[in-house]
């Protein structure tokens, strides 16, 4: 491990069991199953954390608790909790997670992606930039932050 990191020695959880899905065919194929709390956790558990080589679930960053979903309103909020109160890597990590459900959630969802409260020491200011939408597309447009975000995503599209 590379000694610069701000948490070289986080601490790693087992990964949970994938839920099984019905498979196509099981359901009326003109029927839309809403969008729940564990769909969107198995599209954000495997984005790969920018630091180290540990997922997002194995490093509890995100959990299916922290996962609110109001289909009807066509709403989404995550919140997730950084590993130590200082990562230079929480704006990164929510980027993540907002570039994730942009590309796999149709477009009428709103997203609102958070720090939990108290487990970072600029909650404000990381939640502030992930939920400008000026700031995210200012960010997506640097191809340097694309790229860090593309490699943290590329595990969750296999």
């Amino acid at each position: 491990m590379v000694s610069s990191l701000i948490n070289a020695n986080p601490v790693v959880y087992e990964k949970k069991e994938r839920r099984t899905r019905s498979a196509p065919g099981d359901v009326d194929e003109y029927a839309v199953e809403p969008i729940d709390q564990l769909e969107i956790f198995d599209h954000i558990r495997d984005i790969k954390d920018p630091e180290h080589p540990y997922t997002l679930e194995e490093l509890k960053v995100v959990t299916e608790d922290a996962i609110e979903v109001d289909d009807k309103h066509s709403y989404v909020r995550v919140t997730f909790m950084p590993t130590v109160e200082h990562c230079s890597m929480a704006t990164v990590i929510g980027l993540c997670l907002r570039v994730k459900l942009m590309r796999s959630l149709p477009p009428r969802y709103k997203v609102d992606i958070r720090v939990a409260p108290g487990t970072h020491a600029t909650e404000a200011a990381v939640n502030k930039q992930l939920n400008d939408k000026e700031r995210v597309a200012a960010a997506l447009e640097n191809p340097n932050i694309v790229d860090m975000v593309d490699e943290c995503l590329a595990a969750s599209y296999e």
